[in-house]
């Protein structure tokens, strides 16, 4: 007997293959999970899907046309209007704006919305920069990145939290201080001290604190950025 076929008018009929899951399935035909359940909705159970069985695949959504200066992001779970404006350095308002035809408290999985560009650089203050967060990014990393430090970092980011960074999110990076000639930015690691750093780059603790004025050498701190001299 014939699997039973159902009604897929704005759509096309697929059949279930081993592996086969409504997210594997989503993600090859460009839809979303919620897509899916809807165009077969009470005909399919998403946590037993049968091998041999026939659904419909709704027609992809055409993706998002995004005014110049915006891009396109595609929803993920727990997403929400306010958490992505300050992901992106944007207002709630801003995301609303731009995206006059989406309901912000009906966000589905996999929806995507335009997210217009974050505020001039003019938003960070003197002296630094703005930066947006990518992946793998810690504000230690950032510090020795920059030539800054991470206490500097979170100053100029009073609103920021540094363990709940946010890919993409806008931040303001201090600049570096720069160093005098004959001397390089050094950024300090764990273990170090003025002692083993006056060994390692051939110079004496003594050089090193005339060029760090006020440097504390009890008490470094890791992502700390001093100045060494150079080897003579």
């Amino acid at each position: 007997m014939n699997p039973q076929i159902p009604p897929c008018p704005e759509g096309n009929l697929y059949t279930i293959r081993p592996g086969d899951t409504l997210f594997s399935i989503a993600q090859r035909f460009g839809v979303s999970v919620e897509d899916l359940l809807e165009a077969n909705l009470g005909r399919i159970d998403p946590d037993n899907l049968q091998v041999g069985q026939i659904i419909c695949i709704p027609l992809a959504v055409p993706p998002v046309q995004c005014p110049p200066g915006s891009t396109i992001y595609t929803i993920r779970a727990g997403d929400t209007f306010f958490n992505i404006a300050r992901r992106f350095g944007i207002s709630v308002q801003d995301l609303i704006n731009a995206n006059p035809g989406v309901n912000p408290e009906g966000l589905l999985i996999g929806q995507q919305i335009c997210v217009p560009a974050a505020p001039p650089p003019g938003i960070c203050p003197p002296g630094t920069i703005p930066y947006r967060i990518q992946p793998g990014d810690t504000f230690f990393r950032l510090a020795q990145r920059f030539g800054t430090t991470v206490e500097a970092i979170e100053q100029a980011n009073p609103f920021v939290n540094p363990l709940n960074l946010q890919v993409g999110q806008l931040i303001c990076i201090p600049s570096g201080r720069p160093c005098p000639g004959g001397t390089f930015s050094y950024v300090i690691q764990p273990g170090d001290t003025l002692y083993s750093l006056a060994r390692r780059f051939n110079t004496t603790v003594a050089s090193i604190q005339a060029v760090n004025p006020g440097i504390d050498p009890n008490n470094l701190q890791v992502g700390q950025v001093i100045c060494i001299p150079r080897e003579a």
